[in-house]
């Protein structure tokens, strides 16, 4: 019995002394990741893609949940590509911009720059959502840094900006909007960040 014990521990030991290679190790056919050894005990140095953790709640509550949170994320792939698309546009627009001279000059570029951007993109806008607009104009702070409302007031003008957030309240939105990652919008900047790293 004893011999069976000293045999075993014997190839235990030797399995542990092979182990402790630097190299990099095979786990499944085909697949390499990198080791360490640390203390006597070989560390496997592998990335991981990121984990979500979420409350654990009742089924009731958790169905409630799922509905709104598909919901959302319906509602975020339907916006975020128009404020990604907004924080692109807008720097190049306002370097176009500021290479441009003069008052004048300066406003016929923005009035053509509008009408460009009415042909091609206010058919989609209209038939987003109140939810998604208000999505849409929270993602676009995410993405430029200004609110809308500083968008339209540093390009139009102070009586402009007045006038479309005016017309925005009467429809719901709010062009002074902003998008708090930590606070009241964590939930969209989850589902953004699921969008990013293509999980959704």
């Amino acid at each position: 019995m004893l011999r069976y014990v000293l045999t075993l521990l014997l190839v235990l030991m030797a399995g542990l002394i092979l182990g402790q290679e630097e190299d990099v190790k095979p786990i499944k056919k085909g697949e390499k990741v990198r080791a360490k050894v640390e203390d006597s005990d070989t560390v496997i140095l592998v990335y991981l893609n990121p984990v979500y953790v979420t409350e654990n709640w009742s089924p009731r509550k958790k169905k409630r949940y799922t509905k709104r949170y598909l919901k959302l994320i319906r509602d975020v792939k339907k916006a975020y590509p128009y404020a990604k698309l907004a924080g692109d546009k807008l720097k190049f627009y306002d370097a176009e911009l500021k290479a441009i001279e003069g008052k004048k000059q300066q406003r016929k570029f923005l009035d053509r720059v509008e009408d460009e951007l009415r042909e091609e993109y206010e058919g989609d806008l209209k038939k987003l959502t109140i939810t998604q607009g208000i999505i849409l104009i929270k993602l676009v702070d995410r993405q430029t840094g200004d609110t809308s409302y500083e968008l339209v007031k540093s390009f139009r003008g102070s009586f402009s900006a007045f006038f479309w957030q005016q017309l925005a309240r009467l429809f719901g939105h709010n062009l002074k909007l902003q998008y708090d990652p930590m606070g009241e919008d964590y939930m969209i900047e989850e589902v953004v960040q699921l969008i990013e790293a293509g999980k959704v």
